[in-house]
């Protein structure tokens, strides 16, 4: 083979590999800019793009997405109830322009507003709901009690309508006027137990001391890890215990009970003020603890165990 030969030979290797690469370099700048331009168009067409690009690639097809439905808990219209019933009681047609017609009108707009008599008043004291029921997807029926200054009481059920959200609220009909809601039979207390006065009766009385009227620390009555702050400021001015009953026959005995021993009572109090006196009623749990008795929990809100209740 010729010497020009041998020199020509790679050197057209090297020529054609540059004409190879500078083909590919093309190559991917298209690519890109065709990526860029399908980023632009929409997601269809970056399916194209990446197709077509220089290497084949399977593009994942577009998908619908599936929709996030959320259910919203049944919202209580009763303070809407509440709100509607003042405002409609003190209002009157004659007059509708007053803002309690105006606030009645917004809040039940097709109810029709009462025809009060000339020169009579609206001596309503107070509007407290009693009670509210779902009648269907998106009805309530609530009922208030309307207290008036002599005393009287009157209970009115309203019809409420609320939208799929539970975030809208409507009056769709004038109020009705029903009877009292009947008297309810309690069961029988579990407090079956009399306390007499001992270690039990002490414990108490002046743990309600401290808590209701300030005459000493509260912390020292309760049991370890637990945090009760007294009633600050202290409404009364003296506490006196009228009776104590318990659950367990424990509470009761002569002698305190080991360790660990927890008892259930509930203590009436008599406490004083400048306006009077007062008859209260507390719930409480103490526990045995080295002769003495702790106080574990006050009514169903007591903390217990170092802040878990």
């Amino acid at each position: 083979m010729s010497p020009g030969k041998q020199s020509t030979g790679p050197e057209a290797a090297a020529v054609a590999a540059g004409v190879r690469l500078k083909k590919m370099n093309r190559r991917v700048r298209l690519s890109r800019l065709a990526l860029f331009t399908a980023i632009a168009a929409g997601p269809v067409a970056l399916g194209v793009a990446v197709v077509s690009g220089p290497t084949t690639v399977s593009a994942t097809p577009e998908t619908t997405p599936t929709p996030m439905r959320t259910t919203a808990a049944a919202a209580d219209p009763s303070g809407y109830a509440q709100l509607f019933v003042g405002a409609w009681l003190r209002s009157s047609a004659g007059d509708a322009a007053t803002a309690q017609a105006r606030l009645a009108q917004s809040l039940g707009p097709d109810v029709e507003l009462p025809d009060r008599a000339t020169g009579a008043q609206a001596r309503l004291e107070s509007v407290t709901v009693v009670r509210s029921a779902q009648h269907g997807p998106g009805r309530w029926w609530v009922t208030v009690a309307a207290q008036y200054v002599n005393a009287s009481v009157r209970y009115f059920t309203v019809p409420v309508a609320t939208d799929r959200t539970g975030g809208s609220f409507t009056v769709t009909g004038a109020p009705g006027v029903v009877a009292a809601p009947g008297r309810a039979e309690a069961a029988p207390s579990p407090y079956g137990v009399t306390v007499p006065n001992g270690e039990l009766h002490s414990t108490v009385a002046e743990f309600l001391g401290a808590y209701l009227a300030g005459a000493g620390e509260v912390e020292r009555y309760l049991a370890p890890g637990v945090k009760l702050p007294a009633v600050s400021p202290a409404p009364y001015s003296a506490v006196a215990l009228r009776q104590v009953l318990a659950v367990e026959e424990a509470a009761a005995g002569k002698k305190l009970p080991g360790n660990g021993t927890a008892v259930r009572v509930v203590v009436q109090v008599e406490a004083r003020d400048e306006a009077g006196r007062w008859p209260l009623a507390y719930e409480m749990e103490l526990t045995a603890r080295s002769g003495r008795w702790d106080v574990t929990a006050l009514e169903s809100g007591a903390v217990k165990n170092g802040g878990r209740s």
